[in-house]
């Protein structure tokens, strides 16, 4: 009977807190909103478009960005809330990238309207920005097994951590693909988590897709 083989290296599973600051700016219209993107720290639209996977661990609403979100349920304006919610933010290089996007919907749009919408019973905007501490979850893997037990039982704040800040910190892939590939050397396995699209579902359901990887190579 062949032992299942161990990789080169072991995969430490990192869990994160998420601490959030208000940064003291706020848009009560979606002029407001545009004027304050346009200068905004970038960290501040990371965190209204990426975070929102880790302040919504199990289920994802209809829009998956808070800038949607608001103009959709605080506004009213559910034309620009679908504008701004099929963004793939993916499709970006940079952050910057991605904000001049979402600056340029908007403003395609408020060309459209002889008014600028505004909350009226809503709330207001709150731009917030945030910082992500490291939490070791004591838990490694050497080998395919060993790591979907440990992916099944961890927090989905370690697939947050290990797939969206991955990005953050300027790598290509995730840390799941670069362990596949370069520990197991599994880059058949890294090329299927790839493929996943992050932003398409919520971090339990990426987690359930890569366990479903996982199993068919058991």
């Amino acid at each position: 009977m062949s032992l299942e083989p161990r990789a080169k290296h072991s995969f430490k599973f990192i869990d994160c807190v998420q601490l959030a600051e208000i940064l003291g700016r706020r848009a009560w219209d979606e002029q407001e909103l545009l004027e304050i993107l346009e200068e905004i720290p970038s960290d501040s639209i990371y965190y209204h478009v990426f975070s929102t996977f880790l302040r919504h661990k199990y289920i994802m609403g209809p829009y998956p960005n808070d800038f949607a979100t608001w103009a959709a349920t605080q506004v009213g304006d559910h034309v620009l809330g679908e504008r701004l919610g099929i963004i793939d933010p993916y499709e970006f290089a940079s952050v910057d990238d991605l904000r001049w996007e979402i600056v340029t919907i908007i403003d395609d749009h408020l060309s459209e309207l002889r008014h600028i919408p505004r909350v009226t019973y809503g709330q207001a905007f709150y731009f917030m920005r945030s910082y992500i501490i490291e939490v070791p979850t004591m838990r490694e893997a050497w080998t395919l097994d060993e790591f979907a037990q440990s992916l099944r039982k961890v927090d989905v704040g370690v697939i947050y951590f290990h797939l969206f800040e991955a990005r953050q910190r300027g790598q290509k892939q995730s840390d799941f693909a670069t362990w596949f590939e370069g520990g197991l050397g599994r880059s058949d396995l890294a090329k299927k988590l790839n493929e996943i699209h992050p932003y398409m579902s919520s971090l339990e359901g990426i987690r359930d897709q890569i366990l479903q990887i996982c199993s068919e190579e058991a």
